[in-house]
């Protein structure tokens, strides 16, 4: 995916750009899909758009605040499945 850019209050070289986008991507570890560069003299302000994020559920089980049972050994995973449901009539 290619990262767009706005650059504001002045130029920067394209190469002093790609430093910005892989210092995002080193950084957050996703490259971004926007960047808003605003030069302000010497120093620059950036403003990242990485677009929208998943969402995990996030559960209380025996507990353990989990989102999936995956990383649950045999005797935890035992315990979940053996433990009282509740319902909601």
């Amino acid at each position: 995916m290619a990262c767009t850019t706005n650059v504001t209050n002045g130029t920067l070289e394209q190469n002093e750009i790609n430093a910005y986008i892989d210092r995002a991507t080193k950084k957050y570890g996703v490259e971004p899909q926007h960047i808003d560069i605003n030069v302000c003299g010497e120093d620059v302000e950036l403003h990242y758009d990485f677009g929208p994020t998943g969402f995990q559920r996030i559960r209380r089980i025996t507990g353990y605040l989990v989102g999936t049972l995956e990383r649950f050994n045999n005797a935890k995973r035992s315990e979940e499945h053996d433990r009282v449901k509740h319902s909601m009539s």
